[in-house]
């Protein structure tokens, strides 16, 4: 694998997965806990790496971490349904530092994006959904494998090197759920990042590890709970099947969790067809699968990032506005009247009529009950953005340019959104990467 030339189906995937993440990196950098990280990463000084939407230049860990923390800010990232996990932020972050450091190239860069993004499909595949209905977060516990992988490609690291910088990994990797609705959870991402930066760094340097610290009887599978207790039957088609073409990424067009999608699909679909507004619905009642609940955790959010992972929110903010935006977490539509009232007319349930057999936080039924008498009901198997529904060219330049225009200039925006389009032809990412931050 760490040899392997990834078809050019796999490179375009990672290309668009590289372009959205960009994206909602620039946003995520001018977020609290985003902010955090870059005063502490400040500290450090200088080095060969940026902080992208602002002027910091760091060590490629440094900016793995804030990087990774900003992509993930928002929870408006990518994911995917085999990990379990936002793939992107980690890989992305810790890609992109350390081809700032070597001086890669475009290509290079999405070749080592999709050989950290099988790695960790492999693992999502043996491990969950047991691992991450545990309490471990996939996107730092996987990602941080994931993101040594794809260093160690960078690097150009052989087998043995890898094989190390993997068992490394291993054993830096954590991320507990009970921290989602915090600014923990995209550190979560950031410190992924920055762990798969040095361990890679660390088998360069000599540091060797335990050929199983992944599927030995205390490594990795066991300690964290996998599904499965051996990668055997997960591993034997690496090279020769992609993940990343056969899966997809999952891109999100709402800026919140992946398990709110479906049902805000099905929402604001039955508002545009039915024309009901707030003020006539009775109740809102929503069926989803086990694993939605324990993610969707806040009935009653009380700041912007809880509201992300409050069901009953999303679902009153969508009714009331018609639409769910950057600007829908922000304090005034926490205190809005109407969203108040209104989410406590929501209600969620796990729905055991639901295909058992889809992936998780992919599938929704929504019940509206208007005062009326009428009862209005949609289902939903995955939304938009996702691989069955992918978003369109256009809907990603929007995206990107919307979320750019937070932290750059108009100018700036435009001429990083030319720049990742072309990645493939990029003969060093540092030209891209020159464009993403602030001017001093």
């Amino acid at each position: 694998m760490v040899n392997a030339a990834p078809p050019a189906e796999a490179r375009a995937v990672a290309a668009r997965a590289l372009l959205d993440t960009i994206g909602v990196t620039l946003a995520g950098a001018a977020e609290p806990a985003a902010r955090s990280v870059q005063r502490v990463v400040e500290r450090d000084g200088g080095g060969s790496s940026r902080v992208l939407g602002t002027a910091l230049r760091t060590s490629p860990g440094n900016a793995a971490l804030a990087n990774g923390t900003a992509a993930h800010a928002l929870d408006y990232d990518d994911m995917c349904f085999v990990s379990l996990a936002h793939p992107s932020a980690p890989l992305v972050a810790a890609a992109l530092a350390t081809a700032e450091l070597v001086g890669a190239s475009g290509r290079a860069l999405l070749d080592a994006y999709v050989v950290g993004f099988e790695l960790e499909g492999r693992l999502g595949r043996a491990m969950n959904p047991r691992h991450y209905q545990r309490g471990w977060h996939c996107t730092s516990t996987l990602g941080t494998i994931g993101a040594a992988a794809a260093v160690s490609r960078l690097l150009g690291l052989d087998i043995i090197a890898a094989g190390h910088a993997l068992a490394i990994a291993a054993s830096e990797a954590s991320g507990l759920k009970e921290n989602f609705g915090t600014m923990v959870k995209p550190l979560h991402a950031g410190l992924a990042a920055r762990n798969g930066i040095v361990a890679a760094l660390l088998a360069q340097a000599g540091m060797t590890a335990s050929s199983a610290a992944i599927d030995g009887p205390q490594g990795f599978l066991a300690a964290m709970d996998s599904e499965t207790p051996s990668l055997d039957p997960f591993t034997a088609d690496l090279g020769t099947r992609w993940e990343i073409v056969d899966t997809g990424i999952t891109v999100k067009l709402y800026p919140s969790c992946a398990g709110t999608h479906p049902t805000l699909d099905a929402l604001l679909d039955l508002k545009r067809r039915e024309r009901f507004v707030a003020d006539d619905v009775e109740a809102i009642e929503i069926g989803v699968d086990s694993i939605v609940p324990t993610i969707l955790i806040y009935d009653r959010p009380s700041s912007g990032l809880e509201g992300k992972f409050s069901m009953p929110f999303c679902a009153a903010v969508a009714t009331v506005d018609g639409r769910v935006g950057l600007d829908s977490f922000d304090a005034a539509h926490l205190s809005h009247p109407a969203i108040v009232a209104l989410q406590a007319r929501v209600s969620m349930s796990v729905d055991a009529t639901l295909d058992a057999s889809a992936p998780a936080l992919t599938q929704a039924r929504v019940t509206v009950r208007l005062r009326d008498g009428r009862v209005l009901t949609a289902s939903a198997n995955g939304a938009r953005g996702y691989p069955a529904q992918p978003a369109s060219d256009a809907e990603l330049s929007t995206k990107f340019t919307s979320c750019a225009m937070l932290t750059l200039s108009a100018s700036r925006a435009a001429e990083a959104l030319a720049a990742v389009r072309d990645i493939e032809a990029l003969a060093d990412v540092r030209v891209l990467t020159a464009m993403c931050v602030t001017q001093n």
